[in-house]
């Protein structure tokens, strides 16, 4: 007897026999809806069914958002997803993260096909997508002319910059010859030299969009030596054309507000740049005006004049500091020698002689001043004050005490 496997080991084995199957890990079916259900947790049952057989389905709430429609009984559809083993009851059932109703189906695998393509030679890598200029002056349109999406984009450019030049190609956006249409508006656009292209159209079904699938536009966007916008349908649309341009806009309304600047803002932010600028070159001017001050300054004390006449005061402030302390010294001494004048004046004989005082001189020219120092007929000099009187000594007559 062999080896015996559990389910459990035989299921998984089976599960990872699937997961190694590059084609049942993305596949297209067709098929027609029957037992669907919806079940409160958002994810949807439901099997494929044609004449032959039977496949058992569920897309999970996540995948929910890319479902345009709902999915109903009896309706043929193409399903993307994955076909894997549920363990747990050993069925196989397909995970389908996109479906689309047939008649849809064959472009939208024509649409994966084109795009693994393009992505594969690099027509959608970042670094050849060219930056949106900021100011533009022209700016191109490839749409068609009577469109909603120009009205759009015409109120949308007038509201935001009204000095913006808008020229549009008036292509064909829908039917035979669309894409072949929007080509050359494509190429005449960037000859001609604008600054940015807005290149799309409105909403749609997938066959009204699909000029903006076509190879041939996506390597006219991709040559194109003119940064692209692309606006095709509404937010949920994604076309090729969205991949290859340098910036896709969700819809025409948002292209022209990617394309165009603001120019009620603009000019609120050169206001803010012209007074900011006059703020900085006021201040840069006031810290020059107080260094000139300053330098001057520095200039006019350094200078021979400054100096000279800083030292010219200084010997004037000196000189009236010396007069006055001179004053001072004079008035001080002027003051003594009055109190000496005064004091020898009263030590004077000359004072003496004008009140009727006299000097007596002896021979010896020395003051008499008693009978005794005289001797009889001693000759005297009598000093008055406007003469002197020469005598001779007759008598000497001593004074009594008492008298």
């Amino acid at each position: 007897m062999g080896q015996a496997y559990s389910v459990t080991e035989i299921n998984q084995y089976i599960k990872n026999m699937f997961i190694r199957d590059g084609i049942l890990n993305r596949v297209f079916i067709k098929g027609e809806v029957s037992n669907c259900k919806y079940h409160t947790s958002g994810h949807i049952y439901f099997t494929l069914k044609d004449a032959q057989g039977q496949l058992a389905c569920v897309m999970f709430a996540g995948q929910r958002r890319g479902l345009t429609f709902k999915l109903e009984e009896g309706q043929s559809v193409v399903a993307l997803g994955s076909v894997n083993v549920y363990e747990r009851d050993g069925k196989y059932q397909l995970y389908a993260s996109e479906i689309v109703l047939d008649g849809q189906g064959i472009l939208y695998e024509k649409f994966e096909r084109l795009k693994r393509s393009l992505e594969a030679e690099g027509l959608f890598d970042s670094e050849h997508k060219k930056p949106i200029p900021t100011y533009p002056k022209r700016v191109g349109i490839v749409t068609a002319s009577t469109g909603a999406a120009l009205q759009d984009i015409i109120n949308i450019v007038q509201r935001r910059n009204p000095y913006v030049q808008l020229i549009l190609y008036p292509a064909q956006v829908q039917g035979t010859g669309s894409a072949e249409s929007v080509v050359k508006g494509i190429k005449l656009l960037d000859i001609l030299g604008v600054d940015t292209i807005i290149v799309g159209r409105g909403g749609g079904s997938i066959e009204d969009l699909w000029a903006f699938n076509e190879e041939i536009v996506a390597r006219a966007i991709y040559d194109c030596s003119t940064p692209i916008i692309s606006a095709v349908g509404h937010e949920t649309d994604i076309t090729i054309a969205d991949f290859v341009s340098d910036l896709r806009a969700p819809t025409p309304s948002a292209a022209a507000e990617l394309a165009v600047n603001d120019y009620l803002a603009f000019q609120s932010i050169v206001r803010d740049y012209k007074h900011k600028l006059s703020r900085e070159m006021q201040q840069k001017l006031n810290q020059f005006i107080n260094k000139i001050r300053e330098y001057k300054l520095r200039i006019l004390y350094a200078s021979p004049a400054f100096q000279i006449r800083q030292k010219r005061q200084f010997l004037i402030d000196m000189e009236q500091k010396l007069i006055i302390h001179m004053n001072h010294q004079i008035k001080g001494k002027r003051h003594l020698l009055e109190l000496y004048i005064a004091k020898l004046e009263g030590l004077s004989p000359l004072s003496k002689l004008s009140r009727g005082y006299a000097l007596i001189v002896g021979e010896n020219n020395i003051p008499v001043q008693s009978i005794h120092k005289v001797k009889k007929d001693e000759i005297l000099t009598i000093s008055l004050l406007d003469g002197d009187i020469r005598t001779r000594v007759e008598e000497l007559s001593e004074k009594k005490r008492g008298d």
